[in-house]
């Protein structure tokens, strides 16, 4: 389908629109900030002007360059121990007020995996990440747990931290809501799991949260998000970090709420929307947020979305947009994402303008 064929259905009745752009990174393709220049542009070429960029992030990857891109500060990189026990060169941030941001992708990704191996695959290097933060003077640490390849329960990083956060004040931002005896079965598979192995890792799960109540006497178990990151983000709360949702985290940190309060139409986007996107993802969060405020349009711009992201976008009232449809052959839904989003906008705003 022609980009300028698209097909929109917005309130028409608005003239001098003030638009706010907020996507998440499209994996594979763009970055956040990427995506929302690609979407500010499309709209400037129908002659609409009054567009705050915001990009976004949920404390899975992208999180880091959000935060940096918002705050200022700078980023180091460290030498830690890869998910397979290899070394890597991780990256972490610094911002201005001496807080540290990292992103657990870094060190214990499955970016960092040549071959996915969800039983060996450990979070030591996140551990190693933390202490060599601290080490550099962060008394404040946030850390992004998305992108994990890892099922360990956080283990090997409570482990290499020697049980103990050592007075330092760390918030984990969280990606998804998972409780840390779900995280197997939830994510396992995707981090190269079999249907035995899952099992398997659950029965492991359940051996560190008992471990983890008799040394520190917090049940992981019953706190939502401590499945996040196989079970990292309760084995940071088992010695003291906070869970909290990663939009929130970046959502402050960017003044998201405050700029939508006037906006009439949101633009979002990702590179997959499926029903995850639904569960504490940022581009859900974004359009929660949007109801919230009652903003008139809300739209979303996606390489691809599913069947049944589609039908409960429908039902939101929430003008849904997928490059895949744009594209003449699938791949280029990848190979000319930033063409095909500013197309996209384009004709949003010329519907609108």
């Amino acid at each position: 389908m022609a980009a300028e064929h698209l097909s929109v259905d917005l309130d028409q009745s608005i003239r001098m629109l003030s638009v706010v752009v907020c996507p998440d990174k499209f994996r594979g393709s763009l970055s956040a900030a990427a995506a929302a220049a690609a979407m500010a542009r499309g709209l400037r070429a129908a002659g609409l002007t009054a567009i705050t960029e915001v990009p976004i992030a949920d404390g899975g990857e992208g999180t880091l360059d959000v935060l940096l891109a918002v705050s200022g500060g700078s980023r180091r990189s460290v030498e830690v121990t890869g998910p397979l026990g290899d070394l890597v060169l991780a990256d972490y941030g610094v911002l201005p007020d001496g807080t540290a941001v990292i992103e657990m992708a870094q060190a214990s990704g499955l970016a960092r995996c040549t071959n996915r191996d969800a039983l060996r695959a450990s979070t030591r290097g996140t551990g190693e990440l933390i202490a060599a933060a601290s080490r550099a003077g962060a008394r404040r640490i946030v850390v992004g747990v998305g992108g994990s390849a890892t099922t360990d329960g956080g283990l090997a990083a409570v482990q290499t931290l020697a049980w103990s956060l050592a007075g330092l004040d760390v918030s984990v931002a969280c990606d998804v809501e998972t409780y840390f005896l779900d995280a197997a079965r939830e994510f396992g598979p995707q981090k190269g799991a079999t249907a035995a192995q899952v099992e398997l890792l659950s029965r492991r799960l359940s051996t560190v949260a008992q471990e983890y109540f008799h040394r520190t006497g917090i049940d992981v178990t019953v706190l939502p998000r401590a499945g996040a990151a196989g079970g990292l983000a309760g084995g940071l709360a088992a010695i003291g970090a906070r869970l909290e949702s990663g939009f929130s985290v970046v959502a402050n940190a960017t003044g998201l709420d405050e700029i939508m309060a006037s906006a009439d139409l949101v633009i979002t986007g990702e590179g997959s929307a499926d029903n995850s996107t639904f569960s504490g993802k940022a581009v859900g969060e974004v359009l929660s947020l949007a109801r919230e405020r009652k903003v008139a349009n809300r739209v979303v711009i996606a390489g691809q979305i599913s069947p049944s992201a589609r039908q409960t976008l429908g039902d939101d009232g929430v003008q849904a947009i997928a490059l895949v449809d744009l594209a003449r052959e699938k791949q280029d839904s990848f190979r000319d994402a930033v063409g095909l989003i500013e197309a996209a906008a384009e004709s949003l705003g010329r519907a609108l303008n």
